[in-house]
């Protein structure tokens, strides 16, 4: 399921971001292949948060999933 191909990856990054504060929950990954993910502690009011989404987050989920088009924070 893609769902849990997407935690898979978001566990694997977790210890990242919580050796700076942070961590993000997995809200929800839509059918037409967007991850919804909320930023927590640090990572929620960082002003580096949208790079930490887009060049962290985001380019590892594609890599380890391609079905995946997006990762937006909500």
């Amino acid at each position: 399921m893609l769902q849990d191909k997407v935690k898979t990856v978001i566990d694997e990054i977790r210890p990242y971001l919580k050796a700076d504060g942070g961590d993000a929950e997995l809200v929800e990954v839509t059918e037409d292949g967007i991850v919804k993910l909320r930023l927590l502690g640090a990572c929620g009011h960082c002003p580096m948060s949208i790079m930490t989404l887009k060049m962290g987050i985001e380019k590892r989920i594609k890599e380890k999933v391609p079905e995946i088009k997006e990762v937006v924070a909500v």
